[in-house]
């Protein structure tokens, strides 16, 4: 194993035994501190950020980018300071002192029918706490995720989010197993407002402009009739969160053609849309959402194929 690695997850581990014996609003505060340094010392980043939002609201004046990117910095630095905390929520005592859930009627309604669901998210607000809640409010969920490529990092991460017995479904095999864990009648919480390389991609407006999205989850909950549960975890000014779970919905299958995959993508990338909008300076701004501007599409032979394999019944072995 690379020595670069060794030493990433030592430095992981020493900022983590700091901030997991201090205090949980003095560990915030120091997170939050840390995620302004880091403005500080990575411009390019912050050029980024400032682009995304220049383009997504050209009627913004710099002023107010410059002070959104200052919340964001502050927010992600103290994301990363409750992500190795996570394990250190106490179950439901904590869950009714740290969060307040909005539209639990929502996720009880997807429970209810009894054939899983997808709860839609975005890199918005504290992501990773659904990791801890979900479980708490009576139901089996896997969380897509990326595999890191330090492993050891990666072990750990994945002790932390799965900590209140949820599981991760790796992004790198998805398909099949985001089908396997529906047809187990369990959720699958994902985010999907990242950047997908064009020929895995369809082409649908994020904020104005038009941005690569994977048109696999609109593939499977198409085929599947999946319930999808458009859920939010906002950051408060004090320290705790707010959970809004919106009313839940299927898309329309038609016939399957490209332009129903395309329409049906471009809703869900718009509920996500919508679900930033709420809070701005809680966005991943710094992600290189929107990479090339030459248009593109998937041929239909191809999604149509995609969508069957992908929503066959999977096997043990998969």
């Amino acid at each position: 194993m690379k020595l670069s690695y060794r030493l990433e997850y030592l430095a992981l581990r020493a900022i983590a035994a700091l901030v997991r014996c201090l205090p949980r609003t003095t560990a915030l505060a120091l997170g939050r501190n840390l995620g302004r340094f880091g403005r500080l010392v990575q411009p390019r980043r912050v050029a980024i950020a400032s682009d995304n939002l220049q383009q997504a609201f050209p009627e913004m004046s710099e002023t107010e980018r410059d002070a959104i990117i200052h919340q964001m910095f502050g927010h992600l630095g103290a994301s990363f300071v409750d992500m190795l905390r996570l394990d250190l929520y106490d179950g439901l005592d904590d869950l009714e002192k740290y969060f307040t859930i909005e539209g639990l009627e929502h996720l009880q309604e997807v429970i209810n029918l009894g054939r899983g669901g997808i709860m839609l998210s975005g890199h918005v607000g504290f992501w990773e706490a659904g990791a801890y809640f979900v479980p708490l409010l009576g139901t089996k969920a896997g969380f897509v995720a990326k595999p890191m490529r330090n492993p050891l990092v990666g072990a750990y991460f994945e002790k932390m989010r799965t900590s209140s017995g949820c599981y991760l479904i790796n992004s790198r095999k998805g398909a099949r197993r985001i089908v396997k864990t529906l047809q187990q009648n369990h959720l699958v919480g994902l985010l999907m407002d990242q950047h997908v390389r064009p020929k895995d991609a369809v082409l649908v407006p994020f904020f104005g402009r038009p941005a690569y999205t994977t048109p696999i989850i609109t593939q499977i909950a198409m085929k599947l009739q999946t319930p999808i549960l458009p859920s939010f975890v906002y950051r408060t000014e004090d320290n705790r969160y707010t959970v809004r779970f919106e009313p839940m919905f299927t898309l329309d299958a038609g016939d399957m053609s490209e332009e129903q995959i395309v329409r049906n993508t471009a809703l869900l990338t718009e509920k996500i849309e919508q679900g930033i909008r709420r809070d701005i300076s809680q966005w991943f701004w710094l992600h290189r959402r929107w990479r090339d501007k030459k248009p593109g599409r998937v041929a239909r032979e191809e999604i149509r194929n995609t969508a069957e394999q992908n929503t066959s019944t999977p096997t043990d072995e998969e």
